[in-house]
């Protein structure tokens, strides 16, 4: 399973009331877990700045989370961009692979 984080941007015409944000987060969710089950939701954070919401996911594969971004878009009413997140002492060890490799083929 890899690791992904999702940035969405609600948009402006998303809801008229904050109070309307849970029944459009809880339609999203429910049916993000109906048609993605292979994708996990292991947090989400309310953000500040150019995104309002940060989730932190793994699944499988990118089409996996590609779909459920297409969920949040079409039910949520925002844009996403979506991150490939790799836990930082897997990218150390990648980078002495790579270089140990690159090093070896001169």
């Amino acid at each position: 399973m890899s690791t992904y984080v999702i940035l969405t941007r609600l948009a402006s015409d998303a809801f008229k009331d904050p109070s309307e944000l849970p029944q459009i987060a809880k339609t999203v969710s429910d049916k993000i877990k109906a048609d993605c089950p292979q994708v996990t939701w292991k947090e989400s954070y309310a953000v500040s700045g150019l995104n309002d919401v940060l989730d932190i996911v793994e699944a499988p594969d990118i089409n996996s989370v590609e779909r459920a971004c297409m969920i949040i878009r079409a039910y949520g009413h925002g844009t996403t961009e979506t991150l490939v997140a790799t836990p930082w002492a897997e990218f150390l060890r990648g980078l002495g692979e790579r270089t140990t490799a690159t090093v070896g083929a001169a």
